[in-house]
């Protein structure tokens, strides 16, 4: 997407366009190569942006780089100790306050008072697309899908790639990137979970510490999902078993940016 509108502009940005990239700190060392990459070969800026905690809620970001960046979950850590319990799929604030409310706050703070977002989502994503046209972003946000209206399929992103000098880094399954957004996304299926903790142990470090802060009064509550182990216990699971979930079993479809 941010290909086309560079074409668009004759291999520039527009004058009035931001490209925005808003990191958890939980992303896998490849995305925030990538994010650079296209930087660097497109010759285009990418503002770097992060939650930070702070009492004024205008406050509550601030821009880094590529090698400035989050890398240790920071700012993940600081607005779940900031909110006093762990998202869940329920309640998925993390991709509200790290990166939709984050990017905002910087946008007003540079003066912008409305914007259109541009969003990739792909013509074949059919219900994240019926979802941005069915929902009420008020009076400074409307929402885009470019590739969505353009009929871009995953096909063809994924022929675009292959021509390109540069690619993510990291494997692809039929036009999915299982190891793509947080490393160990709560959103991400069960099976898919515990093979990422085997294939990389220390993926869940963070994310079981996270679960023994035990912040939520109910202890339920302490979990990212009540439905399944803690991610201590997959962890410890993967060292002598590899058949805890059906590996059948769908992840629940997330874009950070909805």
């Amino acid at each position: 997407m941010l290909h086309k509108v560079l074409q668009a502009g004759g291999g520039q940005l527009p004058n009035e366009a931001i490209v925005c990239f808003a990191n958890t700190g939980k992303e896998d060392e490849a995305t925030l190569r990538f994010v650079q990459d296209c930087s660097e070969h497109w010759n285009v800026p990418i503002t770097w942006l992060e939650y930070i905690d702070s009492e004024e809620t205008k406050d509550r970001w601030r821009q880094v780089n590529f090698e400035t960046a989050s890398r240790n979950g920071e700012p993940f850590e600081a607005l779940i100790r900031k909110r006093n319990y762990l998202p869940n799929p329920v309640s998925r604030f993390c991709t509200v306050e790290l990166k939709v409310r984050t990017i905002h706050r910087f946008l007003k703070h540079s003066g912008w008072t409305e914007w259109d977002s541009m969003l990739g989502i792909r013509a074949d994503e059919q219900r994240r697309l019926a979802k941005i046209g069915n929902q009420d972003y008020g009076k400074h946000e409307e929402k885009l899908a470019p590739l969505g209206s353009m009929g871009v399929t995953k096909e063809t992103v994924g022929d675009f790639w292959r021509n390109q000098p540069f690619d993510l880094g990291l494997p692809n399954i039929n036009g999915v990137t299982y190891h793509g957004n947080c490393d160990l996304c709560f959103l991400k299926g069960a099976s898919q979970t515990l093979s990422l903790i085997a294939e990389k142990p220390e993926r869940a470090v963070w994310w079981a510490k996270m679960e023994a802060l035990a912040l939520a009064n109910k202890p339920d509550g302490a979990r990212f999902r009540k439905d399944r182990p803690s991610y201590q216990a997959m962890s410890q699971f993967t060292k002598d078993q590899s058949d805890m979930f059906d590996p059948n079993e769908e992840t629940i479809a997330c874009f950070c940016g909805d």
